[in-house]
């Protein structure tokens, strides 16, 4: 008998998605998750409700695959926000309510 091995094999996603924010609602801190085919120049921002940039996540080349970043609003009013994910081209919106 030779003893039993455990392999676990990491794949790159099929699909460009951003994954609702959790939790939504969200007081002050909540984790925004993606993922990413293909490598590339990856942008992940928030937006108020009036289009005004109020956070930049990320801003960097990425390799493939699953990422979370927490994003902390303390400084920020209650109200709907926006998380929007840019990577090669191809861009991608959520809503998220912050209520304090």
């Amino acid at each position: 008998y030779s003893q039993t091995i455990e392999v676990t094999a990491v794949t790159a996603p099929k699909e460009f998605a951003l994954e609702q924010n959790y939790p939504n609602l969200f007081n002050p801190t909540t984790v925004i998750s993606y993922q990413l085919p293909v490598s590339g120049n990856v942008s992940l921002k928030i937006f108020d409700i009036l289009g005004k940039e109020v956070a930049v996540l990320v801003n960097e080349v990425k390799e493939a695959g699953r990422y979370s970043v927490q994003f902390n609003a303390s400084r920020c009013a209650s109200g709907m926000y926006f998380s929007r994910l840019e990577c090669n081209g191809r861009i991608q919106m959520n809503k998220m309510t912050l209520i304090k």
